[in-house]
């Protein structure tokens, strides 16, 4: 960086603003879970699988995840 940075005397419009994030204890909540067996087909758990490798993340999440989307929106 050879150019100098010229500064000025202009007034600096800014504002605080109140802390608006939850403590640490409301962000980790517990769903009260249920273990069910299933059975699906392997061109669904293998989609999924792909899916949860390329974001680094667990497939059966990815499965509850959608299930609770779809259960919340037909509520």
């Amino acid at each position: 960086m050879k150019q100098k940075i010229k500064y000025t005397n202009e007034p600096i419009e800014a504002r605080v603003i109140r802390d608006f994030l939850p403590p640490p204890e409301e962000l980790v909540f517990k769903e009260d879970n249920v273990k069910v067996t299933m059975s699906l087909s392997r061109s669904s758990v293998e989609f999924f699988k792909h899916s949860a490798r390329q974001r680094h993340t667990h497939y059966q999440k990815m499965i509850r995840s959608l299930l609770d989307t779809y259960a919340a929106r037909f509520k």
